[in-house]
C-alpha cells in the first residue's frame, strides 16, 4: 500500500512538472507560433509615413481586428524622425539584448546586427505571406537583404525609382518629317533639326535640340542626371559601377572619353541650349515650357502633374511630348540613368524568433496587403475615403469632409501605410490623378508617364548613395575638370585627358576608388 502511495506522489509530481510546459505552449523549434491559446505579443517600432503626426489612437480599429483575428496584442512604437536618432535608438535596443520583434532599420545598422546575431532569418516567412511576398518582395529586394545566402530581413518598396524618362517633342518630329529616334546617332540628328531646321515654325533661330542644367550629386558626378541617357549610352552612367565584374568609379574607364566627346559635339555644334551651365533647376523648367528645346531629361510630375504642365499647355496646345527609349550607343549600350531603390528594411528580432514569433509576425503582415491594405493605407471605407469609378481611394463623396485621409486630424489613422503600400497601380493613380488639360482638352496624367519611363532600360545602382564620398578638392577638381574639357579651357585630345584622370588618381582619386570598392564588398553592394 505504501508501495503504490509513494508511486502515486511521484506521478502526481510528473504531472504538476508537465502542466506549466503545456499551459504555456509547446516550445516552437520549427520558428513557428507556440502552440497556445494564449495571446502572442507583437511590438512593432515602424517608420511615420507623417513624423509630425501623432501615433495611431488607443481606439483605433485595427487593434481589434489584430486581437479578434490572430490573437495578437498588438504594441506600436514611432521610430524617430531623424535617421541619426533611429540609429541611435535601434543601436542602444541591439545593445541591451532588447530589440522588438519587428523593427524598421537602416541597411547599415541592419548588417551590424546581422553580424552579432540580433536578427532572425526570413527566408521560412515568405512562404507564409504569398500575397504580400508577390507585390512587396522581389528578387531585387529579397538580394538587400542577403547575406551569406540567407535572407534576414523584409525589404519593402520605398520612394519611387525610374520616375524620370528621356522626352522628346513628337509635333517637332512631325513637322520636320523625322522618325523616333532609336540609337544616340538618331537622337543627334534629332539634335541638329531642332536647332536649325525652325521645327515651331516660328521663321525664327530660337530652338535647340537639347535642354539641360548640372545637377550633379554623389550618385551622378560629372555632368549629373540630365546627361544620364547619354552617358547610358556609353555604359557609364552614375558615379559608380557596382557589378561585380567591373566595379569602380565609371570616370576611369575608357567610354567615359567617348560619353564626354560626344557631349562635346553638342556643344561646339551649338544644339544644346547655350544657358545649362547657367540654368537652375527653375531656369531649366521655364525654358522647356517657353519651348526653348526638344529633347531633356524630367522627372514624371515636374513634366505631367497639372500645375506643372498647364503653362506649356498653354504656350503650345496643339504641342505633344512622348517618352523614349534609352537612346543605344555605339557598343550597343543603353540606359536612362542609374536607380537605387530606397528599400525600407523590416527586421525580425532574433528574441521574437526564438519565442516563436515569425509565423504570426508573418500572419499580421499578410493580412496588412491584403484584407488590411485600404484600411492600413486610407483608412475606414465610407468615413475616410469611398471609391471613384475608377477603383481609386479618393475624399470626395464621403459624409464628412473633415474625415478625408488627407485632413491632418486623421493622418494617425494610416501612419502605418509604409508598411503596406508598394507603388501599387492604386497607389500611383490616387497620387497622380488624371485630369483634363484646360487649354488642349487633352487627358494627362504623370501616373501614365512614370509608368511608361519605368518601362525604360535603368542601371541597378543599390546603395549608391552610402558609398564613400571624396573631399571637397577631390570633388572639385573632378567637376571643374569635366567642364573645362567641355568649355575648351582644356584640350579634348586623348592624351590631355588621360593626362588629367592620371593627375586626379595620384591626388587621391584611385584611393576614393578602392576604398569605394572594398566598401562595397564588405556591405554586400555588388551585384
Amino acid at each position: 500500500m505504501k508501495q503504490m502511495v509513494k508511486k502515486l506522489v511521484a506521478l502526481l509530481l510528473v504531472f504538476a512538472l508537465l502542466i506549466p510546459v503545456f499551459a504555456g505552449g509547446r516550445k516552437d523549434t520549427t520558428g513557428t507560433a507556440a502552440v497556445s491559446n494564449a495571446p502572442v505579443d507583437i511590438e512593432i517600432w515602424y517608420g511615420a509615413a507623417a513624423s509630425e503626426a501623432g501615433p495611431p489612437p488607443a481606439d483605433w480599429e485595427v487593434y481589434k481586428i489584430v486581437k479578434d483575428k490572430f490573437n495578437i496584442n498588438l504594441t506600436l512604437t514611432a521610430l524617430p524622425s531623424s535617421q541619426d536618432d533611429q540609429n541611435v535608438k535601434i543601436n542602444a535596443a541591439g545593445a541591451a539584448d532588447a530589440l522588438p520583434d519587428l523593427f524598421m532599420v537602416e541597411r547599415d545598422v541592419w548588417l551590424r546586427l546581422v553580424q552579432q546575431g540580433l536578427v532572425a532569418e526570413v527566408d521560412d516567412m515568405y512562404p507564409m505571406m504569398p500575397v504580400r511576398s508577390k507585390t512587396h518582395y522581389t528578387e531585387e529586394s529579397v538580394a538587400n537583404t542577403t547575406v551569406d545566402g540567407v535572407s534576414y530581413g523584409l525589404a519593402d518598396p520605398g520612394s519611387l525609382t525610374k520616375n524620370e524618362g528621356l522626352l522628346i517633342r513628337k509635333d517637332w518630329l512631325d513637322k520636320l518629317g523625322l522618325a523616333v529616334p532609336k540609337t544616340l546617332d538618331d537622337l543627334y540628328n534629332c539634335m541638329y533639326a531642332f536647332t536649325y531646321n525652325d521645327p515651331d515654325g516660328n521663321g525664327r533661330n530660337d530652338t535647340y535640340g537639347f535642354g539641360a542644367y548640372l545637377e550633379v550629386s554623389s550618385v551622378k558626378e560629372g555632368l549629373g542626371s540630365r546627361f544620364e541617357p547619354i552617358m547610358g549610352a556609353f555604359g557609364v552612367c552614375g558615379t559608380w559601377d557596382l557589378t561585380k565584374a567591373n566595379a569602380g568609379l565609371n570616370l576611369f574607364k575608357p567610354e567615359y572619353f567617348d560619353a564626354i566627346t560626344f557631349v562635346k559635339k553638342m556643344v561646339d555644334n551649338g544644339v544644346i541650349d547655350p544657358n545649362w551651365t547657367a540654368y537652375k533647376k527653375d531656369d531649366f523648367r521655364a525654358a522647356w515650357k517657353q519651348g526653348k528645346f526638344g529633347i531633356m531629361r524630367e522627372q514624371n510630375a515636374a513634366f505631367a502633374a497639372q500645375a506643372n504642365y498647364k503653362p506649356f499647355d498653354d504656350n503650345f496646345p496643339e504641342a505633344s511630348w512622348i517618352v523614349l527609349d534609352a537612346p543605344v550607343g555605339p557598343a550597343g549600350k543603353s540606359s536612362i540613368g542609374v536607380y537605387a531603390n530606397a528599400f525600407r528594411i523590416y527586421a525580425v528580432s532574433q528574441t521574437a524568433a526564438d519565442a516563436g514569433k515569425k509565423a504570426k509576425i508573418a500572419e499580421l503582415l499578410e493580412w496588412m496587403a491584403t484584407d488590411g491594405y485600404y484600411l492600413l493605407g486610407w483608412g475606414q471605407e465610407g468615413v475616410n475615403f469611398v471609391f471613384s469609378e475608377e477603383g481609386v481611394p479618393t475624399e470626395k463623396g464621403i459624409p464628412d469632409p473633415s474625415k478625408g485621409f488627407s485632413k491632418s486630424e486623421m493622418i494617425p489613422l494610416t501612419q502605418l501605410k509604409n508598411l503596406v503600400f508598394y507603388n501599387s497601380e492604386v497607389e500611383i493613380a490616387a497620387r497622380y490623378p488624371a485630369y483634363i488639360t484646360a487649354t488642349s482638352q487633352k487627358r494627362m496624367s504623370a501616373g501614365d508617364v512614370l509608368a511608361e519611363m519605368e518601362t525604360k532600360q535603368w542601371t541597378p545602382n543599390n546603395g549608391n548613395g552610402t558609398m564613400p564620398s571624396p573631399n571637397a578638392d577631390l570633388k572639385r577638381f573632378y567637376e571643374q575638370g569635366v567642364l573645362e574639357f567641355l568649355n575648351g579651357t582644356r584640350n579634348l585630345t586623348k592624351a590631355d585627358w588621360d593626362a588629367w584622370v592620371a593627375e586626379f588618381k595620384n591626388i587621391g582619386g584611385q584611393a576614393w576608388n578602392d576604398n569605394g570598392v572594398a566598401y562595397a564588398k564588405e556591405h554586400s553592394l555588388l551585384y
